[in-house]
């Protein structure tokens, strides 16, 4: 082999590890659920590889932080959601989840402030959902 032959196969090899590497972060920055999914920005500290993301569901909202492998995953149901607390910045906000006990509370940072105000609006209609009292059944005449 001489010289062009070893340096073009060392870009290849190189190209392929960037392209397979490439492909992984795509891969695990998808969304982990259907629903309602918010995404960290890229831009925040803290999220520039992996950012995390929250899923609100019709019963419980779900922390979920990829990494190289597997994924660090927290997850309360909405009867133990006390409260909701969005703290902005500049560019970003802060959503804080506090729970009525037992597990800790679910800090999530970088979301857009749109992002953060919807978050809280739908774990806050989710819950008034969840706590409606059903309506009585009234007999048929």
């Amino acid at each position: 082999m001489d010289a062009a032959t070893i340096m073009l196969l060392a870009v290849v090899v190189v190209l392929v590890l960037l392209v397979t590497f490439a492909m992984w972060v795509v891969f695990r920055n998808l969304p982990f659920t259907d629903g309602d999914v918010f995404r960290a920005s890229r831009l925040s500290r803290g999220n520039r590889l992996f950012p995390t993301q929250v899923a609100v569901t019709p019963s419980s909202v779900v922390h979920y932080t990829p990494h190289w492998f597997g994924a660090h995953e927290h997850s309360i149901h909405l009867a133990h959601v006390a409260s909701v607390r969005v703290d902005s910045r500049v560019l970003f906000a802060d959503v804080v989840i506090e729970t009525t006990g037992g597990s800790g509370s679910i800090r999530c940072t970088g979301h857009h402030k749109s992002d953060a105000a919807r978050m809280k609006a739908i774990i806050e209609q989710r819950q008034s959902e969840y706590y409606r009292p059903e309506a009585p059944l009234t007999p048929a005449s």
